[in-house]
């Protein structure tokens, strides 16, 4: 091979050498920004379903008289019409006679009475609560006696159909005694502190104002049913007032016979 052209060769592969060496060097480039902003996508949280609550309207007995949700009216006698609670306490309150209600009851209406007082709804006494099938009959055949038997069938239960036969209820009253038995408690600081909060206690006015042709009495501000917190908040919730409403049961503004 000429002198030459090896020299031309050996040049050639020295210039390569230098220019990679030169290329291994070089610090490494950093890319420069597009001008360009990149696009964010937000990504919304998916919408929370309220879940409605379930109340299950069958987990007691409407019909066993010894349920805490037994309803009777003038069309759903108690059975045994003669029925006696098994087991009945005084509850620890004022009262004018014997205050007998069931365990549960009794210890609910003292609860109430004694938040009344400390609230500032004023004292209040058990005008009278648990009657027997004899005592409400003696009771009812009085009210036929003074005022006929469609006078009394107004706002006096034939024997076997009385709630308070169910030793779940009460009538209260003023202490000292003011309206008892008489529209007007409904109007007194008791009466007013009982319609907003018995239900806070498992209490309900049973025969609300406006509702005889439901319940098939006239208004009874004074008359409580003991239901159990959880029903007597969910019909405060619903804005129920009458267990036959609540229920899906008949009107009962007469009896049947």
């Amino acid at each position: 091979m000429p002198a030459a052209r090896t020299r031309r060769i050996a040049s050639l592969l020295t210039a390569i050498a230098v220019v990679v060496a030169l290329a291994a060097c070089a610090p490494e480039r950093t890319p420069i920004a597009s001008s360009s902003p990149t696009p964010t996508v937000s990504v919304l949280p998916a919408p929370v379903e309220k879940v409605k609550s379930f109340f299950d309207k069958t987990k007691y007995s409407l019909d066993d008289p010894t349920s805490l949700w037994v309803v009777n009216d003038k069309l759903r006698p108690l059975n045994p019409i003669d029925y006696v609670p098994p087991d009945m306490v005084d509850a620890p309150v004022r009262y004018i006679y014997e205050p007998l209600m069931r365990p549960a009851a009794a210890a609910a209406i003292a609860k109430m009475f004694a938040a009344s007082e400390a609230e500032g709804g004023g004292t209040m006494q058990v005008q009278n609560s648990y009657r027997s099938f004899e005592s409400q009959t003696r009771i009812y055949n009085r009210a036929v006696a003074a005022y006929g038997q469609a006078g009394a069938d107004s706002d006096t239960a034939r024997p076997g159909y009385s709630e308070h036969q169910t030793g779940w209820t009460a009538d209260v009253a003023a202490y000292p005694s003011k309206c008892d038995i008489q529209e007007c408690f409904g109007d007194t600081p008791q009466g007013i502190w009982l319609a907003a909060n018995a239900w806070r206690f498992g209490f309900i006015i049973r025969y609300p104002q406006g509702k005889a042709n439901v319940t098939g009495y006239v208004y009874e501000p004074w008359h409580i049913r003991y239901v159990g917190v959880e029903l007597s908040t969910e019909m405060h919730n619903t804005g129920i007032t009458t267990l036959e409403e609540f229920f899906g049961l008949p009107d009962a503004p007469d009896y049947a016979k």
